[in-house]
């Protein structure tokens, strides 16, 4: 059985947290009745306060055109436990099948959101969309998180990184450099 997370509010500021790094995210959205989710790997972090996030979805892809009518998506962040679900959410089309229903992913209830919030996925950043003046050109969406949550713990979370050809890295320990002065101030 897959692991529900206990979440708290995330201050909106500290999104980048979790995006930074670069793992595997699972973009959910929704328009008109229909919905779907896609694996993604690239994202980038563009602002602290707003929070905004860019990421590039091929206009080929099913969730694209959801995303784009709706202006709205899902960035969840899963865990190295839903690997199986990340990798067959990114070889099926979401025109064919209902990922929710085939890899069994549980929308989460209680969020003001557009898009189905995933209850498996350790954080949840609930996207509104802030300019699309690059969608044409480079299918480049940009995402102001308008709410955010993370799992209580772990802290840390073992989350997926793509390395190509089917292989993931896991995110490795922590290390801290954290000493009174030695870092400026971060918001």
């Amino acid at each position: 059985m897959t692991r529900r997370f206990d979440k708290v509010d995330l201050p909106l500021e500290q999104v980048r947290r979790y995006l930074e790094p670069g793992p595997v995210v699972l973009l959910s959205s929704a328009f008109e009745g229909e919905r779907d989710v896609m694996t993604m790997g690239w994202h980038t972090v563009m602002e602290f306060s707003p929070s905004l996030v860019g990421c590039v979805i091929a206009s080929s892809n099913h969730s694209f055109e959801l995303v784009r009518r709706s202006k709205a998506c899902v960035i969840n962040v899963p865990t190295a436990a839903l690997v199986d679900a990340v990798v067959g959410i990114g070889t099926c089309s979401g025109s064919e099948v209902d990922k929710f229903e085939r890899f069994g992913l549980t929308v989460e209830d209680g969020f003001d959101a557009q898009a189905p919030v995933i209850r498996e996925c350790h954080a949840n950043f609930v996207c509104r969309l802030h300019d699309d003046c690059l969608v044409e050109k480079y299918n480049f969406f940009i995402w102001e998180v308008v709410a955010a949550r993370v799992a209580r713990s772990p802290k840390h979370p073992e989350t997926l990184h793509y390395t190509g050809a089917g292989e993931f890295m896991v995110a490795g320990k922590v290390i801290s450099r954290k000493t009174k002065g030695m870092l400026a101030k971060e918001p």
